[in-house]
């Protein structure tokens, strides 16, 4: 398995030192007399917007700052009060969201070098913990109207955001359930293509697995993000992260990376793995790469 703990240029994490300079929070420091949730706020108008290139659905925009970004799936519209970018595409506006690796553990695990997310345009997404859905917004991005995003979340406050979002987004699915009983909503979630999971609890990996038995495919993956301290507070972070490795693998999911997810998350990590994946797909997938 492979672990990440540098930036994707290989040098260590320093202040001021990151991949994408995507700020802590929108709308701060010089920044704060724009119009939050505007087009081009704060940015400079003449960008370059250029597909990332590992993850299909997730773009780069190169100018005075290098951000990340999705392709907006509802032009005119800030979920969370998120910046926008809106450049011209052959004589057609196309409008960008900003996403902020401080805000979204699937962002950070991005900037932070991950290899393969799972998630590309017409995927089926089952998220579990969504909250109020800043994350699940670019995931609906990412899947684009021909995928779909199974968002479950046990607190109805949050529910109600993602149920509001959903009307705006109907490639978005809320399910206000617990996420420990995927028998109470198996009816309304399919097979999916992949499982993410940022559910803060000391159980959290169990979560995942059980969800896995009952939605995920064979060879699906599983992106899960782990914060140390909400597992076990009383050993160290590598530690936590060892045990839950362990957790997936004796769950039939093969770890493949993991990916620390400082300065942008403390004690955090995200594991990304296969469920069920054979050794001959194994050695099929290996041997495509060194191809």
């Amino acid at each position: 398995m492979k672990k990440t703990n540098k930036r994707p240029d290989g040098r260590k994490f320093q202040k001021g030192g990151k991949p994408f300079r995507s700020g802590k929070g929108e709308g701060r420091g010089r920044m704060n007399n724009k119009k939050k949730g505007s087009v081009n706020a704060g940015l400079d108008r003449k960008v370059l917007v250029e597909p990332h290139p590992r993850f299909p659905g997730v773009y780069i925009s190169r100018g005075k700052e290098d951000l990340l970004l999705t392709r907006n799936l509802v032009p005119g519209v800030s979920v969370y009060g998120e910046k926008r970018v809106a450049v011209d595409l052959e004589g057609m506006k196309v409008e960008y969201r900003v996403w902020n690796a401080y805000r979204s553990k699937l962002a950070a695990g991005i900037v932070c070098g991950a290899e393969n997310i799972h998630m590309e345009p017409g995927s089926k997404v089952l998220y579990l913990g969504a909250s109020s859905g800043t994350t699940v917004s670019h995931v609906s991005d990412i899947v684009g109207k021909d995928g779909v995003v199974y968002a479950v979340e046990f607190s109805e406050r949050s529910g109600r955001d993602l149920i509001n979002m959903s009307m705006k987004r109907p490639n978005i699915v809320p399910i206000i359930e617990d996420a420990r009983y995927p028998s109470r909503y198996r009816m309304l979630v399919p097979i999916v293509d992949c499982i993410f999971s940022d559910v803060s609890q000391p159980d959290q990996t169990r979560i995942v697995a059980l969800n896995a038995q009952y939605f995920l495919k064979e060879g699906g993956g599983v992106d899960v993000s782990i914060k140390a301290n909400c597992v076990n507070s009383a050993v160290p972070a590598e530690t936590v992260f060892a045990d839950e490795v362990n957790i997936l693998r004796k769950n039939s999911i093969r770890p493949k990376e993991q990916v620390t997810l400082e300065p942008f998350e403390k004690d955090h990590a995200m594991i990304i793995g296969r469920f069920k994946l054979s050794a001959s797909e194994e050695k099929r997938q290996s041997s495509q790469k060194k191809d």
